[in-house]
Order: structure tokens, then C-alpha cells, then sequence
């Protein structure tokens, strides 16, 4: 990240310079060097002011995730999908806080919620910190976990929905499927990636022992990196051999609702999500106010401390399109991508979803309600699906990493782009599919 972060401060200056110095004055034209400037400060207050925006939610879902915690939902989520974790997340015990919080960040994830997803996130980075050997440096399950973050399976992106909607589409959720499609090959990726890059990176790291995890009320039988996934292999399951048959048939009837009622039914998510875990809470004993309040405190201290992070991210990327960099990439490579099914009207879309969340958002826009292109269009449709089936990869990560203080990503970075770039493969590929 320190050498990232510098080129993208370093190029923008150097084009913004070049810009400058061969710079004709026009009447109501803005110098270059002094764009670039305001360019910087503008991002610099945006950064505060959407880390601020995400306190309220923060505090919101947090609290909610400290009722499902105290009740014991978690460990439950996390045994129902212990099979799978154990072989993605095998240094990590199933009966640890860790798991069930990346159990709500996926499911969020899954239902297009992205402000409810970050509160899990970020509560998941901080339990699998509790794991890490090396405080500062992102473990194998951390960078795994962001990864499939910036890649996670969606079956219904609600905002894109709406977006659609409200520039005339005559399908607004028509890119449901194309966009299912998209993560799901992302996500296979994203773990495949994350897999790979785990064993060419820093051995130093990985020859520490992790820390014990102790369940409460529990002596602590976990001593080293195999330990938990051996103990919990060798544990007989509770489970019996048809419950998680039944739980993929329940979650591949929820993907079939999902693509038939997705778009009535989006309302409904947050208010539904918010009382079930209220209820379970009431049905559980927990003391839901108490427990709702000491989560949402701990969702402000979070959303204050990374604060920074964001700062840095957000300035760099701004100063990349104040910069004219973007422009001039975009203007480069868009002739031979258009012959690849990635039009030069979408490009920015690609190059511009992993940097800037709001400024994708914008280019969104601008493209669907442009009357040459429309909506439903395939340039419409694909940067539609583009928008839904990528993250926000340099913002996700400092985010997270940023709330635990990692400096050290080691492969997180490669695997999380390398994912993009799956996503993007895989949106122009449903595109041509279902459209064709």
C-alpha cells in the first residue's frame, strides 16, 4: 500500500504538471494545478464526512450484531455452514465470534445490503485479529475473508436496481441474473487467488503459531495453526447427515425468490433483518436494549478510527480523476477493449469501481441516463452489473484493515484486484449470455 499510494499522489502530479505547463487559458477554465488542488481538499472533507455518514449505520447494525451474539445466533449461523468454513477458513476455531460474524457480512452481502455489510466486516476483522501471531500484518484468513469481500455473491443490488428504475429501464432488475452470474465467478476466484497467494507469500508469518482461542466457559484446547480445524474434524457433529442438504436446498430457494420477487421484496430486508434478530434477542433473554446499546457504542469508536484511512484513499484516488490520469488510461486501451465486449463508454466504469465507490456510482449514472445508450441497452446492462458485482476494493480495505490498524496486507491486495478482474470477465460474459 505505501508504494500504491504514493504512484497514485505521484502520476496525478506529474500529468496535472504536464497539464499546466502546456495549458492555454480559456475563459471560465480552471488551471490544471489549481484543479488538482481543489480536487484534494474537496476529497479530503468527503472522506470525513462519509465516515461520519457511517457512524448512524454502523452503531445501528453493530448493536443488532452484539443482540444476535448475546443470544447465541452466531455460533448457530456458524455451525450451519461449518462444513464449508472449516475448508476456507481452517486456522480459524467454528465456534469462534469470527465466524459468525463473516456469516452476517456474507449474507449481507448476498442481499445487495452494502452499509449493513460493513459494520459485520469490520466486526469480523476484529475477532480474526484476536487470531493474529503478528499484529499489524493481515493473516491468510483476513486476507481471504476481503477478498471474497470484494467479490461476494449478490442476488439482489437494490441500489442499482432503483437506479435503473428511475432513468426509464423496462427490466430495472433484469440484471439479477447477469449479475448473480458475475459474483458467483468473482467469488470463485477471489477464493481460488487468495488460496494460491497464500503460499507464495511472506513464510515468516506463517511459521508463528497463532493465539489460542478460548471459548468461554471452556478450557482452551487450540495451541497451534492446524489445531482448531483438526479438533473440530475429529469432533463428531451434531448436524445430522440431511441438515446441510436441506440448508442448500433452502438457500438455492431463496436465490429463485430472490430472481423472481427481488425487486418487490427489497424493501422489506432491513426492517425484516432488524426485527428478526430483535425478536430472537426477546425469544433468547438478552437484554436487547442494553446489548443493542454497548454495540453501538463500539460502532462509533470504529467509525472514528478510520477516519484516516479513508482520508488516504479517497484523496489519492480523487486526485487520480482530477488529475486527468483516468481520462488518458480510459482514452488508451478503450479502442482494443471494445473489441473484447467492453465498450469505451463502460471502461471507465471497469477502471474506476475498485477505486472510487461514489465516482462509479456517478459514471453509472451519467451512462444509463444518456438517451445514445439507455438503460437497457448492452453497454446499459453491463455497466449496470458492473456496479453490482464489484466492490469498492482500496475502500473495503481501508476500511477494514484500517479499523484493526494492518499495514501489512501481504497478498490481500493482488487477490482482491485479481477478483475484479474475474468480476469483470465474468459480467461481460452473463451480459452477452442472457442478452444475446
Amino acid at each position: 500500500m505505501n508504494f500504491l499510494f504514493y504512484f497514485f499522489i505521484l502520476s496525478s502530479f506529474l500529468v496535472a504538471g504536464w497539464r499546466q505547463l502546456t495549458w492555454l487559458p480559456i475563459a471560465g477554465g480552471q488551471e490544471p494545478m489549481a484543479a488538482l488542488t481543489a480536487t484534494i481538499i474537496s476529497t479530503a472533507g468527503d472522506a470525513v464526512q462519509l465516515a461520519i455518514g457511517l457512524i448512524g449505520v454502523m452503531a445501528l447494525f453493530l448493536g443488532l450484531m452484539q443482540v444476535a451474539e448475546e443470544g447465541g445466533l452466531l455460533k448457530l449461523a456458524a455451525r450451519g455452514i461449518r462444513p464449508l468454513l472449516i475448508r476456507l477458513f481452517p486456522e480459524v476455531p467454528a465456534e469462534h465470534p469470527a465466524m459468525g460474524a463473516m456469516v452476517m457480512n456474507l449474507a449481507a452481502n448476498l442481499l445487495g445490503l452494502g452499509n449493513a455489510a460493513t459494520p459485520f466486516g469490520i466486526k469480523a476483522m476484529q475477532e480474526l485479529d484476536t487470531l493474529n501471531p503478528t499484529p499489524g500484518t493481515a493473516t491468510n484468513a483476513m486476507a481471504l475473508f476481503l477478498a471474497i469481500n470484494t467479490s461476494s455473491v449478490t442476488l439482489l443490488p437494490t441500489g442499482v436496481i432503483a437506479l435503473r428504475a428511475a432513468a426509464g429501464s423496462s427490466n430495472a432488475a433484469g440484471i439479477l441474473p447477469t449479475t448473480l452470474c458475475a459474483t458467483i465467478f468473482s467469488t470463485a476466484t477471489a477464493i481460488f487467488c487468495a488460496k494460491l497467494l497464500a503460499r507464495w507469500s511472506d513464510r515468516k508469518t506463517l511459521q508463528k503459531a497463532a493465539k489460542p482461542y478460548k471459548d468461554p466457559g471452556k478450557p482452551c484446547s487450540h495451541t497451534s495453526n492446524s489445531a482448531p480445524a483438526a479438533a473440530i474434524l475429529s469432533t463428531p457433529s451434531r448436524l445430522s447427515k440431511w441438515k446441510p442438504a436441506a440448508g442448500l436446498g433452502i438457500f438455492m430457494a431463496l436465490i429463485a425468490l430472490m430472481v423472481i420477487y427481488g425487486k418487490n421484496i427489497s424493501g422489506w430486508i432491513v426492517p425484516g433483518l432488524m426485527l428478526s434478530l430483535l425478536t430472537f434477542g426477546i425469544i433468547r433473554r438478552v437484554p436487547v436494549y442494553e446489548a443493542f446499546v454497548s454495540g453501538a457504542k463500539e460502532g462509533f469508536q470504529v467509525a472514528i478510527k478510520i477516519i484516516p484511512y479513508l482520508v488516504a484513499i479517497m484523496v489519492a484516488v480523487g486526485m487520480l480523476r482530477g488529475s486527468g490520469v483516468m481520462e488518458i488510461v480510459t482514452n488508451s486501451i478503450g479502442p482494443y477493449t471494445a473489441a473484447l465486449g467492453l465498450p469505451a463508454e463502460a471502461l471507465p466504469m471497469a477502471l474506476l469501481r475498485p477505486l472510487s465507490g461514489s465516482g462509479a456510482y456517478g459514471i453509472l449514472a451519467a451512462t444509463i441516463n444518456n438517451p445514445a445508450i439507455g438503460p437497457d441497452s448492452y453497454t446499459g446492462y453491463l455497466v449496470s452489473t458492473l456496479q453490482g458485482s464489484t466492490e469498492t476494493t482500496f475502500y473495503v480495505m481501508a476500511v477494514y484493515f484500517g479499523a484493526i490498524q494492518i499495514k501489512k496486507v501481504r497478498h490481500t491486495l493482488a487477490a482482491a484486484l485479481l477478483a475484479d478482474l474475474a468480476g469483470i470477465i465474468g459480467a461481460i460474459i452473463a451480459c452477452k449470455l442472457f442478452l444475446n
